[in-house]
C-alpha cells in the first residue's frame, strides 16, 4: 500500500517551473524554425540536441554550463554515430531482420558505454536512457539528409540551449556567483558501482531489444528500441522498491499518455501545432519529472511520439499499439534485471 501511495503522491515543487520553461523554449524555438524553413526532416536532430537543457537543472550558472557542454557534446557524438550507422547499413544493403538485430546490438553497446560515462561525470539525470533513445531513433531513419545538415541542426540547437541555460543571468536577482566547486573524484567503490551499473544497462537493453525484435517479427510490431528505453527506466532509483515502482509507473504513465495523444491526433494538428504540443509536453515533463514519474510520463509519451510523427509520418493506431506493447516488454525486463541480483543471492544461500 505504501508503494501504491508513493506512485500517486506529488512531491512539493522546488522551482521546477524555471527548468520547465528553459527546456520548453529549447525545444520550441529550433523546431518552429525548421517548420518555417520547411525542413522537418532535420527535426529529430534538433529534438535530441535540445536534451542538453535537461542537465544541470538546479546548479549555479557556471557549473550548469560546464555540465551542459559535456552532456551536449556526448549527445552530439551519439547522434553522429547513429547517423553514420544508418548510412552504413543502407549502403551495405542490409534490411529487414538483419538490420533490426544489428540495431539492437549497436544500441546495447551505446547503452553500456554512455551509462559508464554519465556515472563517471555524476550527471543527473543518471543513466543512458536519452542516449539509447537518440541513437536508435536516428539510426532507424532511412534516407537521411546530408550529414553536415543533420549535425549543423544538432550543434545549433545545442548551442541555443546553452545560451538559454545562461539567460537568467541577465536578471540580477537570478544571477549566481560565477564559481564552480572542484569536482569530487570517484572513489574505488563508486567506480565499481558505475561498472556494475553499465553491465545492468547492457543486460536490460540487450534483453529487451531481443525480446521486442522477436515479438515484432512474430506479431508484426515495430520500434523495438522503445522496449530498450523502457527497460533501463527501473535501473535508476534509490532502492529496489523504488526501481520496481519506476517500472510500474512507466507503464501506467504511458497508458495515460497514449490516451492524451489519441485526443491530440484526433484534432489532426498542423506541423506548427505539433511543435507547440511538443513544447507544452516538454514543459509538463520537466515540471513533474522530479515530483511524480507517472504524471511526467503522461507528458513524455506524447512528446516522444509526436516527434516521431514529425519526421516519419505513420498510422497513429500502429504507433499507439507499438508503444504500449514495447513499453510493457521493456518495463518487465527492467524489473527482472533489478530483481535478478537479490534472487541470485537467495539461490546461493
Amino acid at each position: 500500500m505504501k508503494l501504491l501511495a508513493e506512485m500517486f503522491t506529488i512531491a512539493p515543487a522546488n522551482k521546477d517551473h524555471h527548468v520547465a520553461i528553459r527546456c520548453a523554449i529549447g525545444v520550441f524555438v529550433p523546431l518552429i524554425t525548421l517548420v518555417l524553413l520547411d525542413r522537418l526532416d532535420l527535426a529529430i536532430f534538433a529534438s535530441f540536441g535540445a536534451f542538453t537543457g535537461i542537465y544541470g537543472r538546479g546548479e549555479m550558472h557556471r557549473k550548469r554550463l560546464f555540465i551542459q557542454v559535456r552532456a551536449g557534446s556526448l549527445m552530439l557524438v551519439v547522434m553522429l554515430l547513429a547517423s553514420l550507422f544508418a548510412r552504413t547499413v543502407q549502403a551495405s544493403g542490409l534490411s529487414g531482420p538483419a538490420s533490426s538485430w544489428l540495431l539492437v546490438l549497436a544500441t546495447t553497446m551505446v547503452a553500456g558505454a554512455c551509462s559508464l560515462v554519465i556515472a563517471r561525470w555524476r550527471h543527473r539525470p543518471a543513466g543512458s536512457l536519452f542516449h539509447i533513445f537518440a541513437f536508435a531513433a536516428i539510426a532507424s531513419i532511412p534516407n537521411q539528409p546530408p550529414l553536415w545538415q543533420c549535425m549543423l541542426a544538432a550543434v545549433l540547437t545545442t548551442a541555443f540551449c546553452l545560451l538559454v541555460g545562461l539567460s537568467s543571468r541577465v536578471l540580477r536577482s537570478r544571477r549566481t556567483p560565477w564559481e564552480m566547486p572542484a569536482p569530487a573524484r570517484l572513489t574505488a567503490k563508486e567506480k565499481q558501482a558505475a561498472r556494475l551499473e553499465a553491465v545492468g544497462y547492457i543486460a536490460a537493453a540487450g534483453l529487451a531489444g531481443t525480446l521486442a525484435t522477436l515479438a515484432g517479427q512474430w506479431l508484426g510490431f515495430g520500434h523495438n528500441y522503445w522496449a530498450m528505453v523502457a527497460a533501463v527506466v527501473p535501473l535508476v532509483g534509490r532502492s529496489t522498491r523504488h526501481r520496481i515502482s519506476r517500472g510500474v509507473q512507466r507503464i501506467i504513465g504511458t497508458v495515460l499518455g497514449l490516451v492524451l495523444l489519441a485526443g491530440i491526433l484526433a484534432l489532426n494538428p498542423a506541423p506548427w501545432q505539433m511543435v507547440l504540443v511538443m513544447a507544452l509536453c516538454q514543459f509538463g515533463a520537466e515540471l513533474y519529472i522530479a515530483r511524480n514519474y507517472v504524471v511526467a510520463q503522461v507528458f513524455v509519451t506524447p512528446l516522444a511520439l509526436v516527434s516521431t510523427l514529425l519526421v516519419a509520418p505513420a498510422a497513429p493506431g500502429m504507433l499507439l499499439r507499438d508503444r504500449i506493447v514495447e513499453t510493457v516488454i521493456g518495463a518487465a525486463v527492467g524489473i527482472a534485471v533489478v530483481l535478478a541480483p537479490s534472487a541470485w543471492a537467495r539461490l546461493r544461500r
